[in-house]
């Protein structure tokens, strides 16, 4: 039973010292200074590429209209992969 008070004193001294470290490092911590200064001209100077098609709601980025040949393979092979598994 001697062991549980010399626990909580371990504990409890360890504790105070890591609340009084905080303490200390908090007041070390130095504010940035308040003379930053902005950017007064936007960096960005790039335009968008000329050959890229307009932008659209009804695709997803990167796709394309599919072939109707290459439709016809994808889903027979989808239909394949359904009856058969992999």
């Amino acid at each position: 039973m001697t062991n549980i008070p010399r626990a909580l004193a371990v504990s409890l001294l360890s504790s105070a010292f890591l609340l009084t470290a905080a303490a200390a490092l908090a007041q070390s911590a130095t504010t940035p200074p308040t003379t930053a200064t902005r950017p007064t001209a936007p960096d960005q100077s790039s335009l968008p590429n000329a050959s890229a098609p307009p932008a659209s709601t009804t695709r997803t980025t990167g796709q394309s209209p599919s072939d109707p040949k290459l439709r016809e393979m994808n889903q027979a092979e989808k239909d394949k992969v359904d009856r058969q598994g992999k």
